[in-house]
């Protein structure tokens, strides 16, 4: 039997990150709850949606002649739409997401939020949410989210992360949606691959780059010591503002490339910053979802 105090210990330290992220999760989500039927639409399905008047054209055998009999008019019994109902989320939790500037939250805790309060609002319509890298299959309900919280709050920590992260398309169902979230400052080749990999096989989905003002910005100067999350990699320089602008170049052509990316694989691309509010990347990213279907 284990020691009753080391058990409470451990579970406390497992369930640390959950409130707060789910809290925080959910509260974004509500502000931008978006109707009680959310994504649900009629068509092939197994569950049973809504009933509707019959209009000319429909068969004679999709009539419900026991609702029907109970009324002057005839009624037809419409299923939910199911048809590529699986969103796949990925949130890059290397080493590079946990950068923070003065004053902001780090990327990867804005990532999770955005990704948990996307499986929150996807849940109310009824699609099931998965998440890759943690054998994590696309399921709906309450269970799921938890499951979800537990995965992003958490993050891998029997591994040293990488400095930079990327997604496998390999591990998404075919004709399935996605949703990725990272500052994709890394070698981009992976990147490209997956989301060609993913094109190929029908997947099609939505790029959200998160980044921190300051990456934006560049405002150094002087004698600076650029080191990554990781500490693989270390730069110093006595002349850091005359970086600014190859620094800035970069991230430019940087942000065209995944966009052109995008456009070619039929994704869709925008770049999130940490001192921003979250509601409205939210709300973009919803919407492109439901372009996406």
């Amino acid at each position: 039997m284990s020691d009753p105090a080391a058990l409470r210990s451990r579970a406390e330290t497992l369930a640390g990150p959950l409130p707060a992220l789910l809290a925080g999760a959910q509260h974004l989500a509500r502000t931008v709850m978006l109707g009680s039927h959310g994504r649900r639409r009629p068509g092939q399905g197994d569950e049973f949606w809504q009933y509707r008047p019959a209009i000319p054209g429909d068969a004679a055998r999709s009539v419900d002649w026991r609702r029907s009999a109970r009324s002057d008019g005839h009624f037809v019994r419409e299923k939910e739409w199911q048809a590529a109902q699986s969103v796949m989320l990925w949130v890059d939790q290397s080493a590079s997401m946990s950068f923070a500037s003065k004053g902001q939250a780090p990327k990867s805790d804005r990532a999770a939020e955005l990704a948990l309060a996307t499986a929150i609002l996807l849940g109310h319509g009824g699609e099931r949410v998965g998440l890759c890298d943690h054998d994590l299959p696309p399921r709906t309900g309450s269970l799921q989210l938890l499951r979800l919280a537990q995965a992003l709050g958490a993050g891998d920590a029997a591994a040293q992360p990488p400095d930079y992260g990327a997604p496998l398309a390999r591990e998404m169902p075919s004709r399935s949606h996605a949703l990725f979230l990272s500052d994709f400052l890394g070698d981009v080749t992976p990147v490209e691959g997956a989301l060609l990999e993913a094109a190929d096989r029908g997947i099609s989905g939505v790029l959200v780059q998160v980044l921190d003002p300051q990456e934006e910005a560049f405002p150094f100067d002087g004698r600076t010591i650029f080191e990554s999350m990781g500490g693989t990699l270390s730069h110093e320089t006595l002349k850091a503002g005359e970086l600014r602008n190859r620094y800035l170049d970069r991230l430019a052509e940087r942000k065209d490339r995944l966009l052109q990316l995008c456009r070619t694989t039929g994704w869709q691309y925008t770049v999130h910053h940490t001192d921003t509010p979250p509601q409205s990347a939210l709300l973009w990213i919803y919407g492109a979802l439901e372009r996406d279907h």
